[in-house]
């Protein structure tokens, strides 16, 4: 159908199309067949980050987006599934979107619409932003194995890249201090690969001593060493058809790094004290909490096994380079607290949160983890304190500040109770003495503990 044709069948509808569309979130768009645009609303420009005022034409060039190729590829996709998205014939798609240096996930729906009273079809495309319900999904779905929980946009932006990286057979090079998430990282690759049916096998190189390290990575026959009275198969052959990830791989030594170069090229290994050749049908993830270009230069690390292992690198940020989510995972590890017995009543009060906030965890994300429990269970009425945090956070913040934390602390409470003692225990005069509402002196005995009932 031309696009003059369904001009003019919207023509005499767009005094209320205008109306309608211009007041709602999701972004409109109304094309031919072919992509020309004949019409769209502000939060179409909006959601694909484009100038107020622009005037979009043609679904394949929308800002540099060329968004009829991936509806072209869904509906392809749809198929060759031999069904649809709904039953209306349309197709969806998620896809991120860089947006004032932050990743959106856009949500696309797309189909085939018939106009009134007028031959042929157009194309109606409908965009919603989806990053607040998926970082929702994120937080709940904490039974999930990979779950990662952000709000960050560069880990985020990680996340997104994950869904394209996944079902490839790239090796993948993750690196970032300890305790920031590696494994969930490589966990998530797993999960998003087509070996996902497959085992995901994980060994720690710098837990095994280097003595073990060989026969634990490769296996071996027996009698190949003393001690060895049976066969033993190694990760490689316990992750065949899935994935094996390798963490701190830059602990392994020189000898056994040229031994796991051959594998990744050729696909082939053999164990300790056997010359048959085994086929090795893995997919390697590497990571490790060692910047290994530097270890390249130290010479501790093979650079034909570094660019091998790197063909896609990902950096994980530090916990103190993502303060936004701290109070996020405060929440979350209190959830997972909560449904093991742990009181689900506790409360971070406002000193012990800044604190957190404030404090560089150089444990990253275990760290915190730790720190949650170790304030739940030392929490004073109810109320997680910051006497009630470790004591590694009490000391880094400066001795003043603390011990002004701690004495404002006690003299709101005392101020509270000899208010309620004065009157009895009367709230509405008690706050009227203390220059207060009555909602703030409840929120106040709420957050010190003192009984509110």
């Amino acid at each position: 159908m031309e696009a003059v044709a369904i001009e003019s069948a919207v023509g005499e509808l767009r005094p209320i199309v205008d109306v309608l569309v211009s007041q709602i979130d999701e972004g409109v768009i109304l094309s031919e067949l072919g992509g020309m645009v004949v019409c769209s609303n502000p939060a179409a420009r909006s959601l694909l980050g484009l100038p107020a005022g622009t005037r979009l034409q043609d679904l394949r060039d929308l800002g540099g987006l060329n968004l009829q190729r991936m509806i072209d590829r869904a509906e392809r996709d749809a198929a060759t599934l031999g069904s649809v998205m709904s039953e209306a014939g349309f197709v969806g798609f998620e896809r991120p979107l860089h947006i004032d240096q932050q990743v959106h996930s856009l949500e696309f729906r797309s189909g085939q619409v018939h106009l009134p009273d007028k031959p042929g079809v157009a194309r109606l495309t409908i965009i919603r932003d989806v990053s607040d319900r998926n970082r929702l999904r994120a937080v709940l779905d904490s039974g999930h194995r990979g779950t990662l929980v952000t709000q960050d946009s560069h880990t985020l932006d990680i996340i997104s890249r994950l869904q394209q990286i996944g079902p490839t057979q790239a090796t993948v090079l993750i690196q970032g201090e300890s305790g920031t998430g590696k494994t969930q990282i490589a966990r998530l690759l797993h999960e998003h690969s087509q070996r996902a049916g497959g085992p995901l096998v994980e060994i720690n190189c710098a837990a095994i001593p280097e003595t073990l390290i060989e026969s634990e990575l490769f296996g071996h026959v027996k009698g190949a060493f003393t001690g060895a009275q049976e066969a033993r198969q190694g990760r490689f052959q316990s992750a065949h058809g899935g994935t094996l990830l390798l963490d701190e791989v830059g602990e392994l030594p020189l000898h056994l790094q040229a031994k796991l170069l051959r594998v990744l090229q050729d696909h082939r290994f053999e164990k300790v004290g056997s010359d048959k050749s085994i086929e090795a049908d893995v997919r390697v993830i590497a990571a490790s909490n060692r910047n290994l270009r530097q270890a390249l230069d130290e010479g501790a690390f093979r650079a034909d096994l570094y660019y091998r292992l790197a063909v896609i690198p990902i950096n994980v940020p530090p916990l103190r380079e993502r303060p936004g989510d701290i109070p996020l995972l405060i929440r979350h590890f209190h959830g997972r607290l909560a449904a093991k017995g742990y009181s689900d009543q506790v409360r971070f009060g406002p000193e012990a949160m800044q604190m957190m906030m404030d404090y560089p965890w150089p444990g990253n994300v275990r760290e915190l983890s730790n720190a949650v429990e170790h304030g739940i269970i030392c929490a004073v009425d109810g109320w997680v304190l910051p006497s009630s945090l470790p004591q590694d956070i009490r000391n880094a913040m400066p001795g003043a500040k603390l011990e002004a934390a701690h004495e404002a602390e006690l003299d709101d409470r005392r101020a509270i109770v000899d208010a309620l003692d004065a009157t009895g225990g009367n709230r509405a005069q008690a706050a009227k003495r203390l220059g207060i509402d009555r909602s703030t002196l409840w929120r106040r005995m709420n957050r010190l503990g003192i009984d509110t009932k």
